[in-house]
């Protein structure tokens, strides 16, 4: 996709031109500080177009401290993602804290949406992660002696019968995305519920209560579908596409939180890009029916600083358009076009 063939007669005109004061009022919510060029955000290289959401909210008078503070130590969590262990199993769960990052993006997400002056409580989910591993170690540990299979029965009947978690359809509350609400409704996406999962035979390593090597099996064939363990000594290599990395954990989820913001119409029938680009001429008014715009750029910015996707630049920049920021939209999909080109060589 070439920056120049996009013209005038395009839903998503690229060319630099002055806008009136009526054009510049239908922006939404968003402000570009052109004033401004500092980047506050890690960026995965010292060349990278800037993030913007952060800095064009401070520009609205909105308050950002918390979500900024969320986000450093989002960089700081990834930035232990080593190649190698990002591609490990989350029941081995290298590197990053998967917890932790999980809750910072909740954090961040609960700033931007609520503008709450108390930032979430990431250390007290993280307790309760930890208490629910105590509590299985109190009323389900089996003997020593037992067989990987019932130590495994036994955690996931401790965890979808006695605490009663259960799998949500993400396409009807988003909250089934976030760690924090999964843990105090006990609904979650089946990211959430594998997490959960691997957070419990951690801690269950950590103290001494798991002797072997266990490996988390997460179909999402069928909708009711849960997380189940089993003995890696027994894994196939069909079970292979059924494991979840790191890395592949925090890619899907972000992608399904922005999937759950994009703020345009919902069509299965196109992409979020074309989706972006289709609802450009249905925009009439100063703000979007759907979705959210802020947590839908987060949600972006996070996959790019992961390094996910080369089509997330893409995403990023149809929305930088829809906001106003016609340079960096620009510069991403020029960056988007590149990384394509590379890649095809």
């Amino acid at each position: 996709m070439s920056c120049s063939t996009w013209s005038t007669s395009s839903p998503l005109s690229l060319k630099s031109r002055s806008h009136s004061s009526s054009c510049r009022s239908k922006r939404i919510l968003l402000c570009n500080p052109r004033a401004s060029s500092v980047i506050t955000d890690k960026a995965p290289s010292s060349d990278f177009p800037r993030l913007i959401l952060h800095d064009s909210l401070d520009a609205a008078g909105i308050n950002t401290r918390h979500a900024r503070a969320s986000r450093e130590d989002f960089c700081s969590q990834i930035g232990r993602l080593t190649e190698l262990n990002a591609e490990s199993s989350i029941a081995i769960s290298r590197g990053a804290d998967l917890a932790k990052v999980a809750l910072l993006i909740a954090a961040e997400d609960d700033s931007l949406a609520s503008h709450s002056l108390v930032p979430l409580p990431v250390g007290s989910f993280i307790d309760n992660l930890d208490d629910l591993s105590m509590g299985f170690c109190s009323t389900y540990l089996p003997r020593s002696s037992a067989p990987p299979e019932i130590f495994l029965s036994n955690l996931e009947r401790y965890l979808y019968v006695h605490k009663g978690f259960q799998r949500m359809d993400t396409a009807l509350d988003a909250r089934s995305l976030y760690l924090h609400s999964t843990l105090t409704s006990r609904s979650g996406s089946l990211i959430m519920l594998s997490l959960i999962y691997s957070e419990v035979l951690k801690m269950l390593r950590i103290i001494g209560f798991l002797n072997f090597d266990a490996e988390i099996y997460c179909p999402d064939i069928l909708q009711k579908s849960l997380p189940k363990g089993y003995d890696k000594k027994k894994s196939k290599i069909s079970d292979e596409p059924h494991i979840m990395t790191s890395k592949s954990l925090l890619v899907k989820k972000l992608k399904d939180l922005k999937d759950a913001f994009w703020p345009f119409q919902y069509d299965s029938s196109r992409s979020l890009f074309l989706r972006a680009v289709h609802g450009k001429y249905a925009q009439h008014t100063g703000s979007f029916k759907f979705g959210d715009m802020h947590r839908a750029l987060a949600a972006c910015e996070r996959l790019i600083l992961l390094n996910a996707d080369k089509k997330e630049l893409r995403d990023y920049a149809v929305l930088l358009y829809h906001c106003g920021y016609y340079e960096d939209c620009i510069k991403y999909l020029t960056l988007f076009e590149e990384q394509v080109i590379f890649h095809s060589i």
